[in-house]
């Protein structure tokens, strides 16, 4: 039969463990806005191709592209400093450095996509 204490403790470690779940949960949220936020800046390209003056369209389309990148790296710093408060039992939390590649391979193509609708 559990004691008072082991059933605490039972409550308390799957507390942690869905608050990990809801922070990856979060995480992808996030990355997800942000990707809406790029898909913006591509869509204001398709939507204003022969817009004059087209840097005016490019500096908005570049304005979201920015926004997404400080979306990725907010995202990867909240998630990072939530996981350092907890300490998975059952579920087993993603690695930092997972969340941190994908910040950065979505900051690059990010990037990537403002140079290319600056060339155009």
């Amino acid at each position: 039969m559990s004691t008072d204490n082991e059933l605490a403790e039972d409550r308390t470690d799957w507390a942690e463990d869905r608050t990990i779940l809801a922070n990856e949960r979060t995480f992808a949220g996030w990355m997800r806005t942000g990707m809406a936020s790029l898909a913006v800046a591509i869509g204001l390209r398709a939507v204003f191709g022969d817009f004059e003056p087209t840097w005016a369209a490019k500096a908005v389309a570049t304005v979201f592209i920015v926004a997404a990148i400080y979306i990725f790296w907010a995202a990867h710093d909240q998630a990072t400093k939530t996981l350092k408060r907890l300490n998975d039992h059952h579920a087993e939390a993603q690695p930092n450095s997972r969340m941190r590649t994908l910040a950065i391979i979505l900051s690059a193509a990010s990037v990537a996509v403002g140079a290319v609708l600056w060339a155009l």
